[in-house]
């Protein structure tokens, strides 16, 4: 399973699509900044799932800042980060993260990729695909028998 992890695309909807072409996933998740790009993303590729958080760009109250799911057998936090002050410290997104027994933090916001592993938990940051003050990139989770990893790349 390969999941393609997308943050902070503040309206670059078509570098979205380039890179669910290039990766070719079998879900997307989108961590905010902007989630109506993620909703335009989806409806031209309806066949990939997607899960979505909103950003503090976002104004939806109805959706939940923080999802934990599930994908392959791995446990997934997901959040843009604002609400737990990732840009001061990752303490506290990680603290969230071991708290609901996940085994990847997901967060956004920074615009900076950041991908760690501590040797139980890993922490991706895909960065700005919309590439505001850095150059765009994202996120890939690949989870099989085999392998489970994380990984950021440039667009």
């Amino acid at each position: 399973m390969r999941v393609l992890v997308l943050s902070d695309s503040h309206g670059r909807v078509a570098d979205m699509a380039r890179c669910v072409e290039f990766v070719e996933p079998d879900h997307i998740l989108h961590l905010g900044d902007c989630i109506r790009d993620a909703e335009h993303l989806q409806r031209h590729f309806p066949a990939v799932p997607m899960t979505m958080v909103p950003g503090n760009c976002d104004f939806d109250p109805t959706e939940p800042a923080e999802k934990l799911i599930e994908l392959g057998g791995k446990r997934i936090l997901m959040m843009h980060g604002h609400t737990r002050g990732v840009k001061y410290g990752l303490q506290r997104a990680v603290y969230a993260a071991r708290e609901c027994g996940a085994d990847v933090l997901l967060f956004g916001h920074t615009h900076q990729a950041l991908v760690d592993f501590d040797g139980t938990l890993w922490v991706l940051n895909p960065g700005s695909v919309g590439g505001i003050h850095a150059p765009a990139t994202y996120g890939v989770i690949t989870v099989n028998a085999k392998r489970f990893d994380c990984s950021a790349y440039r667009l």
